[in-house]
């Protein structure tokens, strides 16, 4: 063995024992090996190989258990210092390199490119210390970034396969060309959601929430109309929603409700923080652009209520704002389902069939990534005030565009 191969392995080592101590909360322990780490010049360039190589391993063995792009860099954000997140995004985009743009879907490429993973760096010289010199980083808060950061990866578990890995075959639940979405009716609703949500006006806002939920159902409509000239069986697909604390629980019985109203499934992962959502990519286009409009529109009018105190001077505003969403979702739930209940009827029953088809293809799709029995959950809201606080801002919400299902509120 020559000598960077033995510094390799060397350096290797004294991570994973760095990262050990990470996970037990040993910091001193931690501090002490990145800075002998650093320290050591001669063996600077073993030390960033084993880096990178550490970093991979952990990032490949995610690929392979279900997580994306978008879903590491989640949990980077939430749970490590904020220059981890650029360290991970640049190994994100190491990671994709290694690929030809045919073996990456077009789903992890278009998350590739939100968060601008590209190679930057010169492969002149190992990636780390072009990373710590661009951000003005010490060696040993890059070894200590390294280190949390890879001690996070370990504790990350498997989740459903919902989008293949760059590498693999093609993904079966893709969608074919009995899906299309209209780029300029997504731009429209898009447009009318930033205008409502900066309107302070409540007819104003009712009126956008008419012309958008109407342009939605009508988009499903008449995308279902186009699939029945041809033979092509209706295909479903998954996304997941994140969710920023606090009251992460309401705000994805929110998701859940959006989900229902418009044809998709979902199960929450309270505990990291996201909803996965199941259905026509079209309707989870507009899961999406709903849930990202109703998430600030909801905040806005739940925060405006201000804190809130019993007569003996008791805090009541978490359980008033816990109560609040939990309204607000079940009433825009209520809503939306109105909304296409209406055009549904206007649709003619020709279309029955069509959805009906779609739905046996998203229980399919739900059956497949959870084989199991899920576990379901009463959501409760304690604090009569916020809850009726709640419904009414829902009346005036913009409706334009463990592991738990959620299920519409009924």
């Amino acid at each position: 063995m020559n000598d960077f191969s033995t510094d390799l392995e060397s350096a290797r080592a004294a991570l994973e024992a760095a990262i050990l101590h990470q996970l037990r909360g040993q910091h001193s322990s931690v501090d002490r090996i990145a800075g002998d780490l650093a320290a050591d010049g001669v063996t600077a360039r073993a030390v960033d190989a084993a880096a990178t190589r550490v970093i991979q391993s952990h990032l490949q063995r995610l690929w392979d258990h279900g997580w994306l792009p978008d879903d590491v860099c989640q949990m980077v954000r939430r749970k490590c210092r904020d220059m981890a997140l650029s360290l991970i995004v640049d190994a994100i985009a190491a990671h994709a390199a290694a690929y030809t743009a045919a073996t990456i879907h077009p789903r992890w490429q278009e998350q590739l490119d939100r968060l601008d993973a590209r190679v930057w760096w010169s492969h002149n010289e190992p990636q780390p210390s072009q990373w710590s010199r661009r951000h003005g980083v010490t060696r040993r808060d890059l070894l200590r970034t390294v280190i949390e950061l890879v001690a996070l990866l370990r504790t990350l578990g498997p989740l459903p396969l919902i989008v293949p890995p760059p590498g693999k075959a093609a993904d079966k639940h893709s969608p074919g060309p009995g899906t299309v979405t209209d780029e300029k009716i997504l731009s429209k609703i898009r447009s009318l959601l930033a205008k409502a949500e900066s309107t302070e006006f409540p007819d104003e806002a009712e009126a956008l929430s008419a012309k958008a939920q109407e342009l939605m159902a009508r988009h499903s409509i008449e995308n279902a109309r186009a699939s029945t000239t041809g033979a092509r069986e209706p295909s479903a697909s998954a996304r997941r929603i994140w969710i920023d604390a606090p009251y992460v629980s309401a705000k994805s019985y929110l998701v859940g409700s959006v989900a229902g109203a418009n044809r998709c499934r979902s199960v929450s992962y309270d505990g990291l923080g996201f909803v996965t959502v199941i259905g026509d990519d079209i309707d989870l286009d507009h899961v999406e652009l709903l849930v990202t409009s109703l998430m600030v529109q909801a905040t806005r009018a739940m925060l405006s209520s201000g804190s809130q105190v019993t007569a003996t001077g008791k805090s009541r505003t978490r359980s008033f704002r816990h109560s609040f969403l939990i309204a607000y979702a079940a009433r825009v739930g209520e809503r939306l389902r109105e909304i296409n209940r209406q055009s549904m009827a206007a649709a003619g029953a020709e279309l029955v069939p069509v959805f009906a088809r779609r739905r046996e293809a998203v229980d399919r799709l739900f059956a497949s990534l959870y084989p199991g029995r899920l576990a379901t959950r009463s959501i409760s809201a304690g604090n009569a005030a916020g809850y009726g606080a709640g419904r009414a801002a829902a009346d005036q919400a913009v409706l334009r565009a463990g592991r738990r299902e959620l299920g519409p509120r009924r």
